[in-house]
């Protein structure tokens, strides 16, 4: 198998556990080629490899870069932006896809609880509502606890 047929199977594979992390297929193919690469890569530098759009590789980098998964570099001489992958895998991934995960969680506990002000005075629905917070609460700990775990 050839060199490059074996770097494009690893982008493909990789690619598909990192989508798990929320990320379109782009976006992740994206990661995976700049986390490769030996050198920061431009919009056009990755507009050419991944045989996409200039602008696609912009929302695509942007979209990343906010996740906190890739940074802007400075080279001396290159007027153009580039941009290379976070390199620490596991605390790079797990942190961003856990902010996103805790913000969802509080954000939901906070409406169902402003819900629950809203219900009349079925016991049977008070308790139900009672029930799906404190699932949210378990939650919110749970994944405090494996944040926690994963810094020591």
């Amino acid at each position: 198998m050839e060199q490059e047929e074996v770097l494009n199977k690893l982008i493909i594979e990789f690619s598909k556990t990192l989508e798990v992390f929320n990320l379109s297929p782009l976006e992740a193919r994206l990661f995976v080629h700049l986390y490769l690469s030996k050198e920061p890569m431009t919009l056009d530098d990755m507009s050419e490899a991944l045989g996409k759009s200039k602008t696609s590789m912009s929302t695509s980098a942007r979209h990343l870069y906010e996740a906190n998964l890739i940074s802007q570099v400075w080279k001396k001489g290159v007027r153009k932006d580039l941009y290379e992958a976070n390199n620490d895998l596991f605390n790079t991934f797990v942190t961003s896809h856990f902010k996103q995960i805790t913000s969802l969680i509080h954000r939901q506990k906070e409406v169902i609880t402003n819900i629950e002000g809203q219900i009349n005075n079925s016991e049977t629905f008070q308790n139900q509502i009672k029930d799906i917070i404190a699932f949210h609460s378990q939650l919110e700990t749970l994944f405090e606890n494996i944040k926690l775990n994963a810094n020591t």
